[in-house]
């Protein structure tokens, strides 16, 4: 399924990364206050615009296993990327990340909803997980709006800026997912 039409959501779009898209993607991963969240350090240029090269890459694998996409405001700004990465029987992680400058403003929250949305109604899964450092409130207020359904503590479950963190599990099944239309 390559390349994927833009995804519209209420807040954002979300589309396959092109290589323009390195200098708003180093914004993101450059940022400490960004990465802080994520399950790795701040990246430099040349890492970002590998980044960019591995997800266009990833993007054209047959079958393709990872939906990593470009969160664009209605503008087509990136100020964010998502991720779906395929694993197990019709499974998948969520993840996203918002530039700084814009968060507090719901995009976080379409983002992942858009997402959910198309990995249960376009690629038929049955089960989507979320990651969330315990520290991290917002991205956890963004999964119980979301109405996620909190699993577990996964204890040292990730290595990042230079200490082992742990994570908050949190899930939602398409049935459940489907019953409650996660409606804003």
């Amino acid at each position: 399924m390559y390349p994927i039409d833009t995804i519209n959501g209420s807040l954002v779009n979300l589309r396959d990364f092109r290589p323009d898209d390195v200098a708003d993607t180093l914004a993101l991963v450059g940022d400490d206050r960004v990465t802080r969240w994520l399950s790795y350090d701040s990246r430099s240029h040349d890492q970002a615009a590998a980044m960019i090269e591995g997800a266009i890459q990833r993007a054209q694998a047959e079958p393709r296993m990872e939906y990593y996409l470009a969160i664009t405001n209605k503008e087509d700004r990136m100020i964010g990327f998502g991720r779906l990465g395929l694993g197990g029987v019709k499974a998948a992680k969520l993840g996203y990340a918002i530039h700084a400058d814009y968060w507090g403003h719901g995009y976080a929250t379409d983002a992942a909803r858009t997402l959910i949305t198309y990995g249960f109604n376009t690629l038929q899964l049955h089960r989507i997980t979320a990651a969330i450092g315990p520290e991290n409130a917002a991205s956890i207020a963004v999964a119980k709006r979301l109405g996620m359904q909190y699993e577990g503590h996964l204890r040292d479950h990730v290595y990042t800026n230079g200490a082992w963190r742990d994570s908050l599990l949190y899930s939602t099944l398409a049935h459940e997912w489907t019953a409650n239309t996660a409606q804003p």
